[in-house]
């Protein structure tokens, strides 16, 4: 029997502190490791501005509006005082007070924290895959192609009908702020029918994902996997259970078929979604601060090396969670680059090449893939670091855990500099002595899947649409007749 999950997504006060600043975030800790370490490395430290921010956030076991971080404190509670949940039991999500301002990133954790969210992010995903989760849904964020027309129509069409009095609930619809007066999508005809949709029918712009990601209880999208990536892009932390609408070339991610639109969302909303948590990585854009200086330096004797005290080498420069991919290349430079790679405390390789590619499982039929790295079911908790046209016969793609801590850095005797993309956006140039810090997010993607679907459906997805291992059939040999056979060499015989 299947058990639903009740949850009823917070509002925000939009006068309040919801998410904070993003500059509060940048100032905070970089990379620490796990406290037993004989030592740490001091490269990546950089003191805040409030000492003891990083340190006090690192500690708090905060709630947040994000539901699958919700359901991990409730996993975590319940695990020394009830038994496991069985498939027979009903139980109840909800939320008692208004978010906080308490965000930790990823890189802030010690190993041992960041192997602990992980186990527990895939802990719950395996459950959360073979459960209805029932949300009660008021707000909903529609997003499509803004530049297409066709697309644009088809969102005026789901627009209208939750908007439309017949429905149960009185929904509030955001769209994007170019469709406001967008001609296709003719949002005074809309309002024009009723005129409650005046107050019900929204736009939301970048800022508002970004400083308010949790007044969205319900996001929509119509488009391909670019489209999805873009609502990953939008909503760098918490991120709403996201259902695609197949309206793109592939469609890896996208599972639902847009004309059956009106009969899937009463059933999502009605009965419960299934959802698969797709795991994120979180960079961290890390700047040399000692290239000005006169003497020699080394990334690796800086990143690994034993320092002075109080010796920071590095400051951040921007942070990104992103869903497929970080590539770091040569860019516009004629010149191969060069990058050196680091795993925790421990140098990788160095690698001379177009460039790396480093994919999460999502990704790994993408960029990954062009680049001749390994296909990944999406369940797997691991990190694809592929070179791209390596100058070299030996090198091969390699997958490693997702509890770990990779830096990938451009030496200081480098000839050119790299440039880094992510998710094929803020492509951001990386001189000499600059690296980038990846790690697993604490906000995976939450991706709403169709009943009933199952791990073999991954199968079934790069066999359509990429032909994964098509060709014809072998012949089977063709058995002898032994009768006709001997006949005929007696006839020769005579």
């Amino acid at each position: 029997m299947e058990r639903a999950i009740e949850s009823q997504a917070g509002k925000d006060d939009m006068g309040g502190a919801s998410s904070g600043s993003e500059s509060e975030y940048q100032h905070q800790l970089e990379v620490t490791f796990d406290e037993d370490s004989s030592r740490r490395r001091k490269s990546s430290l950089v003191s805040s501005e409030n000492p003891k921010l990083a340190e006090q956030a690192a500690r708090k076991q905060a709630t947040t509006s994000c539901f699958v971080h919700q359901l991990l404190e409730n996993t975590k509670q319940s695990r020394n005082s009830q038994p496991a949940l069985s498939h027979s039991e009903d139980h109840n999500l909800d939320k008692a007070s208004e978010p906080q301002d308490q965000v930790v990133h990823s890189r802030l954790l010690t190993k041992r924290q960041l192997s602990d969210m992980a186990i527990g992010v895939r802990e719950l995903s395996k459950k959360l895959g073979s459960i209805r989760l029932k949300l009660k849904v008021t707000t909903i964020f529609l997003l499509t192609k803004a530049h297409d027309s066709d697309l644009i129509e088809l969102t005026r069409n789901i627009a209208g009908w939750l908007l439309a009095k017949e429905r149960d609930t009185e929904y509030t619809v955001y769209v994007e702020n170019t469709l406001e007066h967008n001609r296709n999508f003719h949002a005074q005809g809309l309002v024009s029918q009723d005129p409650s949709i005046q107050s019900r029918l929204k736009y939301w712009d970048n800022e508002l994902c970004r400083r308010h990601p949790h007044l969205f209880d319900f996001a929509v999208t119509l488009g391909g996997d670019g489209t999805l990536l873009y609502a990953s892009w939008l909503f760098q932390r918490i991120v709403p259970p996201v259902l695609s609408f197949a309206l793109g070339s592939l469609g890896f991610l996208t599972k639902f078929d847009y004309a059956d639109y009106q009969e899937t969302l009463s059933t999502a909303f009605k009965d419960g979604i299934t959802v698969s948590l797709r795991l994120r990585f979180e960079a961290t854009i890390m700047r040399t601060q000692t290239a000005h200086e006169d003497r020699q330096h080394d990334l690796v004797e800086e990143l690994i090396g034993d320092e002075a005290e109080n010796n920071l080498t590095h400051k951040p420069d921007g942070s990104y969670t992103i869903l497929n991919d970080i590539v770091i290349d040569r860019g516009p430079n004629p010149t191969m680059s060069s990058t050196e790679l680091f795993m925790d405390e421990k140098f990788m390789t160095s690698v001379q090449a177009d460039g790396v590619c480093v994919a999460t499982p999502t990704g790994s039929t993408a960029y990954n893939l062009a680049a001749g790295g390994s296909l990944c079911h999406p369940d797997n908790p691991v990190i694809l670091v592929t070179a791209i046209c390596a100058h070299t016969l030996s090198f091969r793609p390699v997958i490693l855990p997702d509890t770990i801590v990779l830096r990938a850095g451009v030496p200081y005797d480098a000839r050119t500099s790299s440039w880094a993309s992510f998710d094929g956006r803020e492509r951001v140039e990386l001189q000499p002595g600059d690296y980038v810090t990846i790690s697993a997010s604490r906000y995976p993607f939450a991706n709403v899947m169709p009943q009933g679907s199952s791990g073999e459906d991954w199968i079934g997805s790069i066999s359509k649409t990429l032909n994964w291992n098509s060709r014809q059939r072998q012949k089977s040999f063709k058995e002898w007749d032994k009768q006709n056979v001997d006949g005929k060499t007696k006839k020769l015989e005579k």
